[in-house]
């Protein structure tokens, strides 16, 4: 007989990529998409109906952002996508003969497994769901399987906004979105970024609302915050001073120390709180959990036996080495194996579930509650960065649906199941360098935010005297606003930072801006230009259902005056 549940876990996975349909090649653009279709949504989504087939109850939480979730369900994205594998599936087989030419048996075996696992994936999207990998995501709700959460339009840095009026719009279209997509209205909401913003009183007086009550407006009972946000100190793998990316090589440890879960105050990751006035909950990351999977000391990518990601072949550009070891460089590599790679991956899921169990049990004995373990990551880690790691996902879902201590369950269902008994103010913060804003405001990025915020004025003018045209002035306004919601992406003052892709980013952001006031000096005077508009919508093709009135000025306001929805 089964004993009696101690406590619950739900993996939080983070899917979010910024708009690149129809942006450009690679190594930045619309490629960006297909690789990570590649190596992360469709083998996830792949082994999540699996698992469901093999008759595995199990439950966790995706976050699909909304311009992800557009780009995925473009026909012209995945036509791309099909060719993009088509090409690997080629290259694949051309690397057989050449090795084999060349008397290199290990790399013609690697090879033939990419050979097969590219066909595999080919009749993934084609035959098993239909070319709709929305759909796919669709059926693991429908069934139970999975909660789907939604997030700002297209990632945007709310705290730093300077008009109401533009959180507002990201979040409505968010939700707009997921309802289009999905089917139903989402509980569940991510923060782009983690970043938060508690009410404040502005300087003329205005009460400016906090995050959560924009969420609440739309009928949300939950998001997510980083470790820090609830407990206190530095962010989860981050040092002060240090802008630490997620995917840095790690060594081979895996037994991560105690770090007290527990603030002084009584605080603790392993429950829910209600925050302000709106119920709405906020969830923190687990800090054991995570520090498993992203810590450069302890995480389990660094495995010798994984997959290298950072060297490939040079004719084909596929990937043909293991990690090694801690401090190999990158021309001494040994020739991966996949078979002893899959094995470390179902060895690696084994010892999280037992440190889940280990989690739940121990906070369920000190302090007899049933708490909640979550573990939050980018769903684009596993697959593409980690490459066995939809296979360690996988494991430790099956792992976990048999645990006699711990319940699989979705972030949501959590709250509805399990009401936070205490309220509490967060800070004001996010997942960045210290805990603060500024991995996207700083010395190299303070040049955008003007132009930012200068534009969310000029959309406020422009709906108060224009909101209600029609014709060829409302497809101008339809596309006003997704420009606007595009310039407002996190992603580029991110990479401007991090410096991974800052000319790109610089060059999207600066077209974004020049659509923007191009489409709004042709309002303004007008006399639009049709054409203009109609090759910028088939450019920047998202959010159909757009609204252009969730544009208007609302300062102060988070809720509809009527209090319905808005």
């Amino acid at each position: 007989m089964m004993s009696e549940k101690q406590g619950a876990f739900t993996f939080v996975l983070h899917s979010h990529l910024p708009y690149a349909r129809m942006a450009g090649r690679w190594p930045h653009g619309e490629e960006w998409i297909h690789e990570a279709a590649t190596d992360t949504y469709l083998p996830l989504v792949a082994a999540l109906h699996d698992l469901a087939a093999e008759g595995v109850r199990y439950r966790l939480t995706i976050s699909i952002t909304p311009v992800l979730a557009e780009q995925l369900a473009d026909p012209d994205v995945l036509a791309n996508l099909e060719a993009y594998l088509t090409d690997l599936r080629d290259r694949a087989a051309a690397d057989i003969d050449r090795f084999e030419r060349e008397g290199d048996s290990a790399r013609a075996g690697g090879a033939a497994f990419y050979r097969v696992r590219y066909a595999w994936l080919l009749d993934q999207l084609t035959a098993r769901f239909g070319r709709d990998i929305i759909g796919a995501f669709r059926w693991l709700q429908d069934n139970g399987y999975a909660e789907l959460s939604t997030s700002a339009a297209t990632h945007g840095y709310l705290p730093l906004f300077a008009r109401d009026s533009s959180i507002h719009a990201q979040v409505r279209t968010g939700v707009r979105t997921y309802e289009r997509h999905f089917g139903r209205k989402p509980a569940s909401f991510w923060l782009p970024e983690c970043a938060y913003r508690p009410a404040f009183i502005a300087g003329d007086g205005t009460r400016k609302p906090g995050i959560e009550e924009f969420l609440a407006a739309q009928g949300l009972t939950t998001f997510f915050v980083e470790t820090h946000m609830v407990l206190g100190g530095h962010p989860v793998g981050k040092a002060a001073g240090d802008v630490v990316g997620p995917y840095g090589a790690v060594p081979r440890r895996y037994t991560v120390p105690h770090a007290p879960e527990r603030k002084a105050n009584g605080q603790t990751t392993f429950e829910p709180y209600w925050v302000a006035r709106p119920r709405v909950a906020a969830i923190a990351r687990n800090l054991a959990t995570g520090l498993q999977v992203w810590s450069a000391d302890h995480g389990y990518p660094g495995d010798f036996a994984y997959r290298e990601f950072h060297k490939k072949d040079g004719e084909s550009g596929l990937r043909y080495w293991r990690v090694t070891g801690a401090r190999v460089e990158l021309g001494d590599k040994a020739t991966y194996d996949p078979a002893p790679a899959h094995e470390r991956a179902v060895a690696h899921a084994r010892h999280f579930a037992g440190l889940v169990e280990e989690q739940v049990a121990g906070y369920h004995a000190s302090s007899g509650n049933y708490g909640l373990v979550s573990a939050a990551y980018d769903t684009e880690l596993f697959g593409h960065w980690w490459f066995e790691g939809t296979v360690w996902i996988k494991e430790v879902l099956r792992n976990l649906a048999a645990s006699e201590a711990v319940a699989l369950t979705g972030a949501a269902q959590f709250i509805a199941e399990h009401p936070p008994g205490e309220v509490i103010d967060l800070p004001e913060g996010s997942w960045g360098q210290q805990g603060t804003h500024f991995t996207w405001m700083n010395a190299d990025t303070q040049w955008m935010w003007p132009v930012i915020n200068d534009a969310q004025r000029r959309i406020e003018e422009i709906v108060a005297r224009h909101g209600d045209a029609a014709g060829d002035t409302a497809v101008a306004l339809a596309q006003l606003g997704r420009e606007l919601l595009l310039l407002e992406s996190s992603d580029w003052p991110f990479l401007v930072t991090t410096g991974q892709a800052r000319a790109y980013a610089e060059l999207r952001f600066t077209q974004h801006a020049e659509r923007f006031d191009e489409l709004a000096a042709q309002i303004e005077r007008g006399t639009i230009d049709r054409a203009l508009v109609d090759d910028l919508c088939e450019r920047d093709k998202v959010f159909a259902d757009i609204q252009i009135q969730d544009f208007a000025a609302r300062e102060g306001m988070a809720e509809a005056p009527s209090g319905a929805l808005a």
